[in-house]
């Protein structure tokens, strides 16, 4: 069995998208106005964003993309960080890791 669909409710649909698409790769393939987005990933992986508000994850929530290698993470970071995020440097922990806070509401993972 593997896991091929995820839903999150965001604060702001566009701006989770275009996060995603920019910095994970993901492909837009349908929206609903402002309020619905699909993204899909090379793997037939499908992530839908919903919009609503007020978001309130537990604490410790969070969607993570695997990257091929460490360097690719310390890019990804450097990325993230000349664009304005609040990031901090990858560290070792389960592997070699950062979380960053996405437009819309929630948590992301880099690690490889």
């Amino acid at each position: 069995m593997k896991l091929n669909h995820l839903n999150l409710t965001v604060t702001d649909v566009t701006a989770a998208r275009e996060f995603l698409e920019k910095y994970f790769d993901l492909t837009c393939q349908g929206t609903r106005g402002n309020g619905f987005a699909a993204l899909f990933d090379d793997d037939g992986f499908v992530l839908t964003l919903m919009s609503g508000s007020p978001i309130q994850y537990p604490q410790t929530f969070h969607i993570g993309f695997v990257q091929e290698s460490e360097e690719h993470v310390n890019t990804l970071n450097q990325r993230l960080k000349q664009d304005g995020f609040d990031v901090e440097p990858p560290m070792r922990a389960h592997g070699w890791t950062f979380y960053v806070e996405a437009p819309g509401g929630f948590t992301v993972e880099v690690l490889a």
